[in-house]
C-alpha cells in the first residue's frame, strides 16, 4: 500500500471505531442523522429566519419559506455537535409541509427527542436549542409575514 492509502485506511477505521463507541450512547436514528444531514442549508431571502446560541455555546440558525401559511421549506445550519445536527435535521423534518400553527404545536424538545429515540441526559439541551430556533423563525415569520418590506431591514 501506499503511503496515502495507508492513511485513509487508518483513517476509515479510527472513524468505525469512534462511530461504534458512540453506538452505546446514541440511537441508530441520531447517528445516521449525524453522518447524513438533511436540510443542512441556507436559504436565500428565508420567510423566517432565526440564529440561537445554545447553553453549551453551539449555535443553531433556521431558515423557512412559506406560501399560505404553511411551511413550505426548513434547513438549519448549526455549529454544533453530532447530536446538535441530529436536532436541526429533526426539526426541520417536523416542520416541512405543515401548517405555520401545527409546527408551533409540535416543536419543543420532548418531540425531537422521541424522534430521535433519545438522547444522552448530557445532550438533551441540543434538542432545546433546535426547538427554540426554530420557534423563534416561526415567529420571525410570523411578524414578517404581513409586512414583506421589513425582511428587508433584518441584520
Amino acid at each position: 500500500m501506499k503511503k496515502n492509502e495507508n492513511a485513509d485506511e487508518f483513517a476509515r477505521k479510527l472513524q468505525e471505531q469512534i462511530i461504534d463507541q458512540y453506538r452505546k450512547y446514541y440511537s441508530d436514528k441520531v447517528i445516521e442523522l449525524w453522518e447524513n444531514p438533511k436540510y443542512m442549508d441556507k436559504i436565500s431571502e428565508p420567510d423566517g429566519y432565526s440564529k440561537v446560541k445554545g447553553t453549551c455555546g453551539d449555535s443553531m440558525e433556521i431558515f423557512l419559506k412559506a406560501k399560505n401559511d404553511i411551511i413550505t421549506e426548513a434547513t438549519f445550519l448549526t455549529d454544533g455537535c453530532g447530536a446538535t445536527i441530529a436536532c436541526g435535521s429533526t426539526v426541520a423534518e417536523i416542520a416541512r409541509g405543515k401548517p405555520f400553527t401545527k409546527v408551533l404545536g409540535l416543536v419543543n424538545a420532548n418531540e425531537i427527542i422521541k424522534r430521535l429515540d433519545g438522547l444522552p441526559k448530557e445532550h438533551l439541551h441540543c434538542a432545546d436549542l433546535a426547538s427554540e430556533a426554530m420557534r423563534r423563525a416561526l415567529a420571525d415569520y410570523l411578524y414578517h409575514r404581513n409586512s414583506p418590506w421589513k425582511k428587508h431591514y433584518r441584520k
